[in-house]
């Protein structure tokens, strides 16, 4: 049996599924955050360490704007309601990311970093204004201006995962096969599961299926 330390999400499908419903981005967008306490409880039940949820890449910003203030302004929601309830459950927040929203969700989001910063049961990885090709460039950067030698462990000190254990699973919902600019690095040997599901109809039955067949899966790393 496989062990099962860091799950990494690409929630796609809530907009797609707020048309087909009510004819409403947005409203996919709510019905989406009501999945991700769901599998953050799931996680825990599970005694996954780290949950990586991919929230709003760098190319996002394309994205209507009344559209980008709606996910925004939830976001600020969810962590002004729920960050106190996510701190007793001794769950820890961080974001990954360049950290350039409103004054106010900036600044939510590093209280809420802080007041959790202790914590152990989980480790909840928001991928926010996030790219992995500008993660891995900085990257370069840094090893660069600092004239380290570049080699695999001097570049991964430099990621926005620095201390984070690489994704054992990649989970991608909304019926779509690709991984978007996403932990393009850190996903080298994840097992992929792509589900046809949107990201508002996945459920923890499905969490469950996924992870037990990955328990069952041989990995190999590149031996036999």
């Amino acid at each position: 049996m496989n062990p099962l330390k860091h799950v990494a999400i690409i929630m796609d499908g809530n907009g797609r599924w707020g048309l087909k419903k009510k004819k409403n981005r947005n409203l996919g967008h709510k019905e989406g955050l009501k999945t991700v306490e769901k599998i953050i409880q799931e996680s825990v039940k599970n005694k996954i360490k780290f949950l990586t949820l991919y929230a709003f890449s760098t190319e996002n910003w394309k994205r209507p704007k009344n559209e980008i203030n709606y996910l925004f302004n939830l976001l600020e929601t969810f962590l002004e309601n729920k960050i106190n309830q996510l701190n007793k459950q001794n769950i820890k927040f961080k974001v990954i990311g360049i950290k350039n929203f409103s004054k106010k969700l900036n600044k939510l989001l590093i209280q809420s970093e802080k007041k959790t910063y202790k914590n152990t049961s989980l480790q909840i990885n928001l991928a926010l204004n996030y790219g992995s090709k500008i993660e891995i460039l900085n990257a370069f950067k840094k090893l660069k201006k600092k004239n380290e030698l570049i080699n695999e462990k001097n570049l991964t000190n430099y990621l926005y995962t620095k201390n984070i254990p690489d994704p054992d699973i990649l989970i991608r919902t909304g019926n779509t096969k690709r991984l978007s600019n996403f932990l393009l690095w850190q996903l080298a040997y994840s097992e992929i599961f792509f589900e046809k599901k949107l990201w508002p109809e996945f459920n923890e039955n499905d969490f469950k299926k996924i992870i037990f067949k990955f328990k069952k899966i041989k990995r190999n790393y590149g031996s036999i």
